[in-house]
């Protein structure tokens, strides 16, 4: 058991090292003014987000980027709440904004896929970007994304940074937590030029490259990853135009999921895609990451029946607990928010638990989101 723990230890230190290195590679990228103006079909699928909407409506009419080169396509996906009478209300009270409003049609086992499809048959710009309906975006989204390409004209898949709004709660304290550690593997797959990880709430894409791989084809059995799956295809058909955009004027701020099951349900939902993973990078990160949140709890039930040795549970435990911290603390660096750090020591315990169970429960079970049940 210690030499097979051994093993896992020195592969998750390498792992964790090198999207450390990454992420320092990774030069962090500042707008400049400029007269020539991208244009951009801005895509949101919503499904009862009548809570969200209004802070999301209100940032897009904030943003810092001429009306005339976005438009906005808000894809209603069978909402039965008010968001549709809330997204119609904005439309009259912002003649400025070129915004249309579709109804999903489905046709998939993934709702969302088949609203970002509907939205880019409906969009009149090459530059497609994706975001959700809990999101804020910054003013400064468009501008950032409009200098980067012209500083990088050969991108055509560009990934974005997104946090959550922090409160106080500790469910939120911990999901932060979760989405700094994915955030800066993200950030570090990109340093070390192997791309794995993308949030869609954050995502610019050209119609050539989503077309050319042909969409989400392949992939539309599977309820989430309309991010994961194209970053996938677009790597391998144009590996030189996939880029990261380190940026914090391009940060997008999200919700928490504001309970417990909630939190579990969309986790599942992430994990349930990961079966379908064709890099191999990400199933060799994925695999390890189990294996040693895994490992903790192994070592931890051998500890407490006298099977393993304290010494040895507690090294492996606070070598874990060092390199995690490495990449979260710079990530929360660059996104400005340090001030949850400090709950970093209670996350950490707790985190080996949390993971090994949605990994497990994703195999065995269905989970709930936005009021369907789907199978993993």
């Amino acid at each position: 058991m210690v030499v097979f723990s051994v093993i896992i230890v020195i592969l998750y230190v390498s792992l964790i090292g090198r999207l450390n290195l990454g992420f320092k590679k990774l030069e962090i990228f500042k707008p400049t003014s400029t007269h020539h103006h991208v244009g951009f079909s801005i895509i949101i699928p919503f499904r009862n987000e009548a809570v969200h909407l209004p802070q999301l409506l209100q940032s897009i009419s904030e943003l810092d980027y001429d009306p005339k080169m976005f438009e906005i396509l808000l894809v209603n996906d069978g909402s039965r709440d008010s968001s549709e009478a809330i997204i119609s209300h904005f439309i009259e009270t912002q003649p400025q904004l070129n915004i249309t409003l579709l109804q999903n049609k489905r046709y998939s086992n993934s709702p969302k896929k088949d609203a970002i499809t509907l939205a880019i048959s409906k969009s009149k710009f090459e530059w497609l970007i994706t975001t959700d309906a809990d999101c804020i975006l910054p003013k400064t989204w468009l501008h950032s994304f409009n200098t980067f390409i012209k500083a990088h004209n050969t991108s055509q898949f560009i990934v974005a940074p997104i946090t959550y709004i922090t409160t106080r709660k500790f469910l939120n304290v911990f999901q932060w937590f979760d989405v700094m550690s994915l955030q800066g593997a993200t950030i570090g797959g990109f340093g070390i030029n192997k791309p794995f990880l993308c949030n869609g709430a954050n995502l610019a894409y050209t119609k050539n490259a989503f077309y050319t791989v042909n969409g989400f084809a392949e992939n539309n059995t599977i309820a989430s990853g309309d991010d994961i799956f194209l970053l996938e295809k677009v790597s391998d058909k144009f590996p030189e135009s996939v880029r990261y955009l380190k940026s914090q004027e391009a940060v997008i701020y999200t919700h928490a999921q504001p309970t417990f099951s909630d939190l579990i349900n969309q986790r599942k939902r992430w994990a349930s895609k990961t079966k379908a993973y064709k890099n191999t990078f990400s199933k060799i990160t994925g695999l390890l990451v189990l294996s040693m949140n895994a490992l903790l709890i192994c070592l931890f039930t051998l500890m407490c029946i006298r099977a393993f040795s304290p010494l040895y549970f507690t090294v492996i435990s606070l070598i874990k607990f060092y390199v995690d911290f490495l990449i979260i603390y710079k990530t929360a660096l660059f996104f400005n928010q340090k001030e949850g750090l400090k709950w970093y020591a209670i996350v950490a315990l707790l985190y080996p638990l949390f993971c090994t169970y949605v990994a497990v429960s994703s195999m065995l079970t269905s989970y709930t989101w936005k009021d369907r049940v789907f199978k993993s």
